[in-house]
C-alpha cells in the first residue's frame, strides 16, 4: 500500500495522521479591556488599542480574545467590573486613568495591569517609579510638566484680557490634586483668578452649573477625567449658552462644540498600550517594563465655536494647531 492508499485509509478509520496530530493549537490570550465610560464614547481609544495588537499580530476571535467592560462613568461600579474580569480569568487588564487603575491595583492586585493616560503613578502609589514601577503594574503616563500652565498660557492669547475662569475637576480623582497645584501657581503668575468646581458624579452638574453663573467667569477649563469624558456634550452645550470660551484636557470637548483642547495623545497612548500587553502576554514581568512618558502633545481649536463666540482667533495659534475645526 502506498503513501496516498494509506492516508486514505486512516481517514476513512477516524484516525489522523500523526503530522496532522501533532500540530497544536493556536493559544488564545484572553485580555480584559476596563472602559471608564461607554464603548460608543471610547471607541477612538479602543480602535487604536486594537490596532496597536494588530500590528503586533494578535487577532481578535482568532488568537486574541478581548473582554470589555464598561462604568458609564460611574466610577463606584469600577471594583465590580473589575471581579467581572478576575472571574473571566484575563492574563492582563488594560485601563485608563487613576481611578480605575486604582480600582485594579486594589481588587486584583495578582492580575497584571497595564495603565494608560495616568496622571501621576507615583505620586498617587501605583507605582513605586517610572524606570522601575515595581509590583505588578506599567504602561503609559500622561504626566508632563507644566501641562496646566500651558493650557493657561494658550488661552491668554486667544483671550488677552482673561482674568477670571471656571474649573472643573473632580475630588474624587488623586491626579488632580497635583494638577490644582500647579494650576494655581500658572494663574497666579498671569494674574487669572479661579473658581474651582468640584464634579465627582454626574448628578453634581446642574448645581455646578449654577454655581457657576453665580461667580460670572470669562472661560471655562476642564481639567482630564472621565466623568467630563462621558458627559462633554452636556457640559459643552452648557459652556456655549452661556457664552463660556475655554480650553480642555480632552480634544472630544472641542469636537462636542468647545473652543480648544491641550494635551497628550490619548491615542497614541492607547496604541502604545498594546505593546505592554504583548510584552506581558510573552512573560515579560510589568515591574520591569518601565513606565514611559507622553511624546505627542494635540492643539485643538474649533473656528466655528470661535465665530460663534465671536472671538478672532489669533493666526499664531492656528499655525500651531494639529486640528482645525471650521
Amino acid at each position: 500500500m502506498d503513501r496516498r492508499d494509506t492516508l486514505i485509509a486512516l481517514l476513512a478509520l477516524g484516525v489522523a495522521p500523526a503530522a496532522a496530530r501533532a500540530q497544536p493549537a493556536e493559544k488564545v490570550s484572553k485580555i480584559g479591556f476596563l472602559g471608564n465610560s461607554t464603548a460608543a464614547l471610547e471607541a477612538n481609544l479602543v480602535g487604536p488599542f486594537r490596532e496597536g495588537l494588530r500590528e503586533l499580530g494578535y487577532v481578535e476571535g482568532r488568537n486574541a480574545l478581548i473582554e470589555y467592560r464598561w462604568a458609564e462613568g460611574k466610577y463606584e461600579r469600577l471594583p465590580g467590573l473589575v471581579a467581572d474580569l478576575v472571574a473571566l480569568k484575563v492574563e492582563v487588564i488594560v485601563t485608563a486613568g487613576t481611578p480605575a487603575s486604582i480600582a485594579v491595583k486594589k481588587n486584583a492586585p495578582a492580575t497584571p495591569l497595564v495603565m494608560v493616560a495616568v496622571g501621576d503613578p507615583v505620586g498617587t502609589g501605583l507605582v513605586a517609579t517610572l524606570a522601575r514601577p515595581g509590583g505588578n503594574i506599567t504602561g503609559v503616563s500622561s504626566i508632563a510638566p507644566q501641562l496646566e500652565g500651558k493650557r493657561l498660557e494658550l488661552l491668554r492669547e486667544v483671550l488677552p484680557g482673561v482674568s477670571h475662569i471656571a474649573v472643573l475637576w473632580n475630588p474624587d480623582n488623586p491626579f488632580h490634586v497635583g494638577s490644582l497645584r500647579e494650576m494655581r501657581a500658572a494663574a497666579q503668575a498671569l494674574g487669572i483668578r479661579v473658581h474651582l468646581q468640584g464634579i465627582r458624579v454626574a448628578a453634581d452638574l446642574p448645581a455646578a452649573f449654577t454655581a457657576i453663573l453665580r461667580e460670572r467667569p470669562e472661560a471655562l477649563l476642564v481639567l482630564a477625567d472621565r466623568i467630563f469624558l462621558h458627559n462633554r456634550v452636556r457640559i459643552m452645550d452648557f459652556a456655549a449658552q452661556h457664552r463660556l470660551p475655554g480650553i480642555h484636557a480632552y480634544r472630544e470637548l472641542v469636537e462636542a462644540g468647545g473652543l480648544m483642547s491641550f494635551g497628550p495623545s490619548y491615542e497614541d497612548m492607547h496604541r502604545r498600550a498594546a505593546y505592554f500587553v504583548d510584552k506581558i502576554l510573552k512573560g515579560a514581568k510589568p515591574a520591569d517594563l518601565p513606565v514611559e512618558q507622553p511624546s505627542t502633545f494635540v492643539l485643538v481649536v474649533n473656528l466655528r465655536a470661535a465665530k460663534a463666540l465671536g472671538i478672532a482667533m489669533p493666526q499664531s495659534v492656528i499655525l500651531r494647531a494639529d486640528q482645525v475645526i471650521e
